[in-house]
This record gives C-alpha cells, structure tokens and sequence, in this order.
C-alpha cells in the first residue's frame, strides 16, 4: 500500500462520521482488511488518517455498485502496490453491468415487439403434451426441454409418470418465447422478460418494471464511477484534503 493520503490521526468516531458508518462498521472493515490496519497508542486507542476515510468511501459506494462481497475485494486489493487486481475487478464490474444494460434493452425491445403483435388467447382445449406442443411450434422436444430447463416455460408434470404436461397458459408462453426466439431474441433477455410477464400478464407493467430494472443499472454504475473516484484518492500519491 503506498503511504500517500496523510493527515493528523483521527479518532474512530470521526473516521465514522466522515465515511457515514457506525464505529462498530469502521472497526468491521478494519477487521476485514477494507480499511488498512490503524495505528494503536500505547494506551490502546486506535489512530486513523486520511486514507481510511477514503477507503471506507470507496467501500461504501462500491457495495451499492456491485454489492458487498466484492466491495471489499476491490477495496483490499487497492492497498496492495501492484493495482492489476484492482483493475481486473473493476474492469469485471463495468462488464458485469454493461452485459445487464444490453440484456436488458434486449428484453424491453422483445416485450414491445410481442405487445405489438399478441398472441391469440389460449383455450383449456390447448392443454398439451411436449411432443403435442412441438409439433404445434414446429421445435424438437429437446427445444422444450432446453426451455423448461432455463425457466422459459415451465410446464406442471402428471402424477404418475412425471411426464411435462402444458397448461394453456404455458402454452402461450411457449408461442411467445417461439415468436421471439424467431425473431432473435436471446435466452437471457427472454428469461427476465417471461419472469416479469408471469408475475402481471400484463405488457404495459412488464414494460414499467424493466424501467425499474434500468434505474437500477443506472444507479449502480453512477455508485461505481464514485467508489472508482476514491479508489484513485488511494492510489495517488499526493495529499487531498479531508471533505
């Protein structure tokens, strides 16, 4: 860890009330190796600096980011010297969230475009076998199995022989990922968009909830540029000043 951010000693309560923790939480993440281990007095006490605010603000955004587990990765492997470690777990954060953003933009074009040409309502007739059913679709049984498999369509099983057995409404889910996957959507985006279609049967809710899911994404990367920013305040050799 490079000696770089220092300022006079800071007592537990005033490194707490700057990072907006508890003392119990600063002593936690000085347990953890998130904060750097602080210098004792010989009665004791602990003296803090400058670097374990900023490490406990990186910390603390970088949770809301990519949760906590792997907050405390980056923030432990930013005390090491060599910051390839750091940068790997950053580097594997901003693709984590970029690969949701795009699966999730995918899915809200796939529900606008079933929205937009719906599939006819099901009768109790069209209760069907897996064989019944893909040769309705046109797909191998395999094709249903893979679906059920992923959580696309996941039909009831009979009593006694544990066979798949499809409700009418699984067999409008199952039109409805069949007309998307023809029309290229991946499993990804179909598996968050038939979660949510389940839930309210309803297009226009589905389409509300995926803008939920964006502010969401949204909001992450935003507490990841600004545990991003304290984490350079580690690197860099110069003193900044306390906020």
């Amino acid at each position: 860890m490079r000696e770089s951010l220092k300022s006079g000693s800071l007592r537990t309560a005033e490194v707490a009330g700057l990072a907006g923790y508890s003392v119990q939480q600063i002593r936690n993440l000085e347990r953890d190796g998130v904060l750097p281990a602080a210098v004792r007095s010989p009665a004791g006490y602990r003296a803090y600096r400058e670097i374990h605010v900023v490490a406990a603000c990186a910390y603390r955004a970088l949770a809301g980011a990519v949760g906590p587990v792997e907050a405390k990765a980056i923030v432990r492997a930013a005390h090491r010297d060599a910051p390839a470690g750091m940068l790997a777990l950053l580097d594997a954060a901003h693709a984590g969230l970029d690969t949701e953003r795009r699966e999730l933009e995918a899915t809200r074009k796939a529900a606008r475009h079933i929205s937009e040409e719906p599939i006819a309502e099901v009768r109790g007739s069209d209760a069907m076998t897996i064989s019944e059913l893909a040769d309705a679709l046109g797909i191998r049984a395999s094709t249903l199995r893979h679906w059920d498999a992923t959580g696309l369509v996941t039909p009831g099983r009979t009593k006694l022989r544990d066979e798949r057995t499809y409700s009418p409404a699984d067999v409008r889910d199952a039109r409805i990922v069949h007309q998307l996957r023809r029309a290229g959507y991946g499993i990804p985006a179909l598996g968050i968009l038939m979660a949510e279609f389940r839930d309210t049967r309803r297009w226009n809710e589905v389409l509300e909830r995926l803008a939920v899911r964006d502010a969401s994404i949204e909001a992450r990367s935003l507490a990841l540029l600004e545990g991003t920013a304290e984490l350079w305040r580690i690197l860099t050799p110069c003193p900044i000043p306390l906020p």
